[in-house]
């Protein structure tokens, strides 16, 4: 096994399971994932997530004041995750075109295998007005923040074609990384589809961002 691959093994396990077993926030986030994607957004209580996280209705609001607000966590935990993730690997990458192949593989490699993760932070985020409205929120921002900034950096050096806007590029794929991940999650959702995915949309982007040859 590659050390890329372990180390995206290592990662998905991280960011899909509690730090600790006895922490009720992350029980009722990791609970709310499987509800949500079982019953959708609308159809689910909140008593069939502090059911099936183990704690009491009155729990949840403890730590989340409706049920929008615990999907707009969930989705801002997820997120702030990846950011940890970069912050750690992306430093290791010398070139903006390995840094960006990282990003992809990833945030797809994150939620190979969890199914119930990326239904809900494709499709069933899209049923809450309150986080649609908040979809750029301030980690969600910072994410794309960060993928502007490794564009930015290949336009800089000559590496990456520097008639694009940064932040446009980074919307770009990131609509491409959401736009796979739900077609995924919706569909047999194959053992190795988003691993597989990764490395094609990877080349997909890069020759998109090449520099243009002169004329």
């Amino acid at each position: 096994m590659s050390e890329s691959s372990l180390s995206s093994r290592r990662a998905r396990r991280t960011a899909v399971r509690p730090a600790r077993t006895g922490d009720k926030r992350e029980r009722i986030l990791d609970a709310a994932v499987r509800v949500f994607a079982k019953k959708g957004f609308h159809a689910t209580r909140v008593s069939e997530i502090a059911k099936t996280a183990g704690v009491a209705d009155g729990t949840i609001y403890l730590y989340f004041r409706s049920k929008d607000e615990l999907l707009v966590s969930l989705f801002e935990d997820r997120v702030e995750r990846l950011l940890r993730f970069l912050h750690t690997e992306l430093p290791e990458r010398a070139t903006a075109s390995d840094r960006l192949r990282r990003i992809i593989e990833l945030q797809l490699g994150l939620l190979e295998g969890e199914r119930d993760l990326a239904e809900v932070v494709t499709v069933i985020i899209r049923q809450s007005t309150k986080l649609m409205k908040e979809y750029a929120a301030p980690k969600f921002t910072a994410y794309l923040d960060a993928i502007a900034r490794v564009v930015a950096d290949g336009q800089a050096t000559g590496e990456l074609r520097d008639d694009l806007s940064p932040h446009l590029a980074a919307r770009a794929i990131f609509g491409a990384l959401d736009g796979i991940t739900m077609t995924w999650a919706l569909g047999k959702a194959d053992r190795g589809g988003l691993v597989r995915a990764s490395g094609q949309l990877a080349e997909l982007v890069l020759r998109g961002l090449a520099p243009r040859s002169e004329a």
